[in-house]
């Protein structure tokens, strides 16, 4: 936070960086342009904001066109929590988080009469809302002329975020304006973005203001670093008994963000002075965490990515004792070289049994077929129906009849087709299958759009659910087969059924198979603990959370959420350090005896 506004010097300047106006000036200048439709990167505490009127549509398409975000979310800074109510509905619980002194941005229900553009959250009902956090927030609303302003982070999309005065020139190709203080910013920092889970609060980004809380363990994390996951990415660096977790650094899919990781990994391990002997980091060959691991010079012990989410959970809430896990996520490297991500496990940080998972499809094109849900939608068609995949995905996707016979080859021949089981891509694919999204522009795109409809208050819940099975494979895991859910949302699809009917009655389903599969396997196992932790990136969809944690407490579970961290990747590194924590115990005890 700024010390004080006076001692501070502001100064608007143009793309050339010559300056045009300081202190009150500039921030009055600064409030006129933002009238007028333009761009400004306004530096803050953490780095820098892209904003403009959050009213304007014409500036919100000109700012999603040089950043290259299309279709992701922006977040709205509002003037006060009046102008807040006025576009959203705030339980009393939001309206404590928004006004919290963390001033995180909150996903709020949009209201039906809130006039800002669809075009700050397409094809959603949600909005992120935050409230000015600076004084120099305080003073652009100051004059009346402003309710709203967009504020993304000042980066293009997918690099990291910008701080550093003496590189602004890579901001030249999407801000109009410059307004900038002198007070140097030592490292970047993001917004936080939260949501709320009844009296809940959950993190979708855990950054600004909630960093430095620390997370006490039960085991001895000294000198062991971890590194996380490849998307949406924390690190966490351990010290005596405290986990100490980076803020939400983003996808490592580049050599920038790689560079940004590792300049702040050096100075966290400056900031608490880690002497590192031991590096966690995800079992994926090919993840950036990997390459940077064997740069360290330490012990490197590679951790399963659901094991990892598995522990991130129960480390969340204080659990010991070995315990069910269910996650669904969209991608993790499993034990066996596939894809998982529909998972049911049990066990404790010394190690963990997979019990059951979704029955495996091909992922045509790899992550191609990510990129593109429609492809991998059309290899779960052939993969199930051989004979009448073809036609379906024909009458399903007619536009693309030459990239169909591709495919088709592609998995019978195996070629670049990895064999996946995630709850993500079978979002992505029933999201293609009914229409709402065929092309990802970011992360979750499809299934994130699929689940909102779960928000729209004209559905109409049911009992309803679609047929599925579950049998046993040759490991004695159980295997969910959920091709009968899928062949009937298709035949409901063509068929004309309302697409809300679908999704209400494929959300019933997931939740229903969830809870049936670890009732069976406690009816064959009645001796395993009755705790469950639910954890990966689908569980931001709270139907998801609230339907499957309900009906499992309905059967007589302990059944516990993330608290502390987020249920998605940016809290892998925290069930990373434990794992690694318990290892290092085992292998000195073992080394000990001999």
């Amino acid at each position: 936070m700024y010390k004080s506004l006076k001692t501070i010097r502001f100064m608007l300047c143009n793309q050339r960086g010559e300056s045009l106006a300081e202190n009150e000036s500039a921030i009055t200048k600064t409030v006129a342009l933002l009238k007028e439709g333009r761009i400004i990167a306004i530096k803050g505490v953490g780095g820098y904001h892209l904003a403009c009127d959050a009213y304007q549509e014409s500036a919100i398409l000109q700012l999603r066109f040089r950043k290259k975000r299309p279709q992701r979310p922006l977040a709205v800074m509002a003037k006060s929590l009046e102008v807040a109510r006025e576009l959203c509905h705030i339980s009393n619980h939001e309206e404590e988080m928004l006004t919290s002194p963390e001033r995180p941005i909150v996903i709020l229900q949009r209201k039906s009469t809130c006039l800002l553009p669809n075009h700050l959250s397409p094809g959603l009902t949600t909005l992120g809302i935050m409230l000015p956090y600076t004084p120099l927030h305080d003073i652009l609303f100051m004059e009346g002329r402003l309710d709203c302003i967009v504020m993304t982070s000042a980066n293009p999309s997918g690099f990291p975020i910008q701080y550093e005065d003496d590189s602004l020139e890579r901001l030249n190709g999407i801000c109009d304006y410059f307004l900038i203080h002198d007070q140097e910013i030592s490292y970047p920092l993001n917004d936080s973005v939260v949501q709320c889970d009844g009296e809940n609060m959950l993190f979708v980004r855990r950054a600004r203001g909630f960093v430095s809380d620390s997370i006490k363990t039960r085991a001895n994390v000294e000198q062991i670093i971890a590194l996380g996951g490849n998307q949406k990415n924390t690190f966490a660096v351990g010290t005596q008994n405290q986990i100490i977790l980076s803020p939400h650094i983003g996808d490592l899919d580049n050599e920038e963000m790689i560079r940004a990781f590792e300049e702040q990994l050096a100075h966290y391990k400056n900031l608490h002075g880690i002497k590192r002997k031991y590096v966690a980091v995800d079992k994926h060959p090919l993840y950036a965490s990997a390459s940077i691991a064997k740069k360290l010079d330490s012990e490197i012990i590679p951790v399963q990515h659901h094991h990892a989410h598995h522990v991130s959970c129960m480390e969340d809430n204080g659990l010991k004792d070995p315990c069910f896990g269910i996650i669904l996520d969209g991608t993790g490297y499993g034990e066996d070289g596939h894809i998982w991500g529909f998972e049911f496990l049990y066990g404790d940080a010394n190690s963990f049994e997979r019990l059951a998972h979704l029955q495996y499809t091909p992922l045509p094109g790899g992550e191609r077929a990510v990129e593109e849900p429609w492809r991998n939608a059309v290899g779960m068609l052939f993969y199930y129906w051989p004979k009448e995949g073809k036609e379906l995905a024909t009458k399903l996707f007619p536009e693309k009849l030459n990239e169909i016979n591709i495919i088709e080859q592609m998995i019978k021949n195996q070629i670049n087709t990895s064999m996946a089981g995630t709850c993500g891509r079978l979002f992505d694919a029933v999201s293609a299958i009914l229409g709402i999204c065929s092309m990802s522009t970011y992360e979750g795109e499809a299934a994130i759009k699929l689940s909102d409809y779960t928000n729209r208050a004209d559905i109409e819940w049911t009992d309803e659910i679609y047929p599925f099975y579950l049998k046993a494979n040759h490991y004695n895991e159980l295997q969910l087969d959920l091709s009968p859910m899928i062949h009937q949302i298709i035949q409901d699809r063509l068929n004309g059924k309302p697409t809300l009917k679908i999704i209400q009655t494929f959300h019933r389903t997931i939740v229903s198979c969830s809870v049936h599969v670890v009732q069976n396997v406690v009816k064959g196992r009645p001796n395993l603990n009755k705790t469950v932790v639910l954890s990966g990136g689908s569980f931001q969809n709270l139907y998801l959370l609230r339907g499957i944690r309900q009906r499992l407490q309905n059967e007589g579970f302990h059944v516990y959420t993330h608290r502390r961290v987020p249920c998605h990747d940016g809290g892998l590194s925290l069930g990373q350090m434990s794992i690694a924590s318990h290892m290092v115990a085992k292998t000195t005890s073992e080394n000990e005896r001999l």
